[in-house]
């Protein structure tokens, strides 16, 4: 019995290892996208902009409350960027914050 217990706790424990991992992936990606976004938008604080971007994201579950968010602004100012361009830097970003958080061995 101690050892499936010690299993459970041993899977809960990478669970929640995981999760933290990518809860800091993710806002790491955020981050990034918003000084991405500062800098097109002409924002003079950047780091306050991606801020925002960094708390769009618990809206709701997914990124469409952050892809939103940024079409919205660059709808109201102006700024020509394609949805499937903000959805590729997306990507990109996330790939580039994974390899921030988990950097290859």
């Amino acid at each position: 019995m101690t050892t499936l217990k010690e299993r459970e706790e041993a899977f809960e424990r990478k669970f929640a290892h995981d999760e933290e991992t990518k809860f800091k992936i993710i806002s790491r990606r955020n981050k990034l996208l918003g000084l991405w976004a500062a800098a097109l938008l002409n924002k003079a604080d950047a780091d306050a902009y991606a801020k925002e971007v960094i708390l769009a994201e618990f809206e709701e579950a997914g990124d469409e409350d952050v892809f939103r968010k940024l079409r919205a602004d660059f709808d109201a100012a102006g700024v020509s960027v394609s949805d499937e361009e903000l959805r590729t830097k997306m990507v990109d970003l996330l790939r580039d914050a994974t390899l921030q958080i988990n950097p290859p061995v």
